[in-house]
């Protein structure tokens, strides 16, 4: 394995009830990238993250995270790695605060439990009101998180996220029911996360826009296999992604 990957996937397959929702598979990642898994619906695209990050066990193949074979390691072990997901609907406790989930994020991080002898309101509290004034959403610390907007919840979640100090963070399509204004914000904050703190990204997104403006590179799935992987205006003029994806003629 390269010293330089973070992530590497070798010939990686899945099924369901016969059909492959993920055909042999390798893609890797250096850390520091900010890339992007693209394709129409079906084309495997959630599979594959579910099998990186533990909520699917692999027919065959191997993921690695840095030196670590994790191929049949469950989520939680992973996150453990510095391993982070976002889902694209936002996983929250709407009935807490914004202050409080990100607070639960940084004491799960650092294997916290409450005791008699540690209020609850003395624990995590400069790291939790720092990664709030840095996502952005200081002035709804204390707004429940079931009251938010789209577009915060999903910056909440990236907080909750960071609470648990990721080197690898994948995102479920960011901008999901989002406005062109909260669109934004949040890619503008996910780029900062990987450009200002280092944090390797992959994301899957349907708005081509923002994936062609963030994406330092691209990866595109159809029928479970990659077809096409590279810089944003290379794939863009690839043949077999114009017809498959892009809905384009050749």
């Amino acid at each position: 394995m390269n010293m330089t990957d973070i992530l590497k996937v070798e010939h990686l397959c899945k099924s369901f009830g016969g059909i492959m929702a993920t055909q042999d598979v390798s893609y890797s990642m250096k850390s520091g990238e900010f890339s992007a898994i693209v394709g129409p619906n079906g084309a495997g695209k959630t599979t594959f993250f579910h099998l990186i990050s533990g909520y699917h066990r692999a027919d065959s193949g191997s993921v690695w995270y840095k030196e670590k074979n994790i191929t049949k390691w469950p989520p939680h072990k992973i996150a453990r790695l510095g391993v982070t997901r976002c889902f694209q609907v936002s996983n929250n406790y709407p009935m807490l605060t914004t202050y409080e989930n990100v607070r639960q994020a940084v004491l799960t991080q650092k294997k916290r439990t409450l005791n008699l002898f540690t209020p609850a309101k003395n624990l995590a509290v400069e790291e939790t009101l720092n990664i709030l004034d840095m996502v952005g959403i200081s002035d709804n610390a204390n707004t429940m998180a079931g009251n938010l907007s789209q577009g915060d919840k999903k910056i909440l979640e990236i907080a909750m996220a960071l609470g648990s100090k990721p080197e690898l963070l994948y995102l479920d399509e960011p901008t999901a029911g989002m406005s062109s204004d909260e669109t934004y914000k949040t890619m503008e904050l996910i780029k900062r996360l990987n450009e200002q703190m280092g944090v390797t990204i992959l994301f899957t997104e349907h708005d081509m826009p923002v994936v062609f403006g963030y994406a330092h590179r691209l990866t595109v799935l159809h029928q479970g296999a990659i077809i096409a992987d590279g810089i944003p205006e290379e794939v863009r003029s690839d043949k077999m992604v114009q017809k498959v994806y892009l809905g384009e003629e050749e």
